[in-house]
């Protein structure tokens, strides 16, 4: 009567079965599959504008090394010119580098603070506008496209290290950085289990 009673009461419920391989079966543990974390908006915008200040200041080096061929192929030579465009083609490159965020590139701390990087975009941009000593008109046209461009994301890399957002950009990748390694450790650690429980039950057969 009672195992009517608690049948009735509950019409709708279902047993479940129970999970294969438990305790004193020696089986495998079903493993359960954990969803990938979703990436922050943050880091993903500021990789893209990373990738795109990356791309300016590769411009801003072809439109150096032009101009500094141009300047030493003058009649005449303008020596100074030329290699001022070779220190604007050095730095201009360290930019582009930097931008990678490698961690042998980001020698010097300062640099990792947005308004200094910033200043040193903006700097990139004066040299290549400076001293338009070519006569080509593309070639100026490129150097105002190349100058322009860094220029404003130098200008956005200031007001945004102003806004504090290098800050929460660095506190949140490395929140990221420490969350993948936890769950390289973790994924190694189950791989590890599964070996360790193979061994038990070959052991346990071999004593069968």
């Amino acid at each position: 009567m009672a195992r009517e009673a608690s049948s009735s009461s509950a019409p709708g419920t279902t047993e479940l079965p129970p999970a294969a391989g438990g305790s004193g079966s020696g089986g495998d543990t079903p493993r359960v599959r954990r969803p990938r974390a979703r990436g922050d908006p943050l880091l993903i915008v500021c990789g893209c504008f990373s990738l795109v200040t990356a791309a300016t200041a590769l411009l801003c080096v072809a439109v150096n090394v032009l101009s500094a061929i141009q300047s030493f192929r003058r009649h005449g030579g303008d020596i100074f010119g030329g290699i001022f465009r070779c220190y604007a083609v050095v730095i201009s490159l360290f930019v582009a580098v930097l931008e990678t965020e490698w961690g042998f590139i980001i020698f010097c701390k300062i640099l990792e603070y947005w308004p200094a990087r910033g200043m040193l975009h903006i700097f990139v941009a004066v040299m290549t506008k400076a001293y338009p000593n070519v006569e080509r008109s593309d070639l100026i046209l490129l150097q105002d496209i190349a100058s322009y461009l860094l220029l404003a994301c130098g200008i956005i890399y200031v007001i945004s290290g102003v806004l504090c957002l290098g800050v929460l950009k660095r506190s949140r990748q490395q929140k990221a950085t420490s969350r993948e390694q936890a769950a390289k450790d973790l994924e190694e650690l189950e791989k590890r289990r599964e070996e360790l429980e193979a061994l038990l039950i070959a052991e346990r057969s071999e004593l069968v």
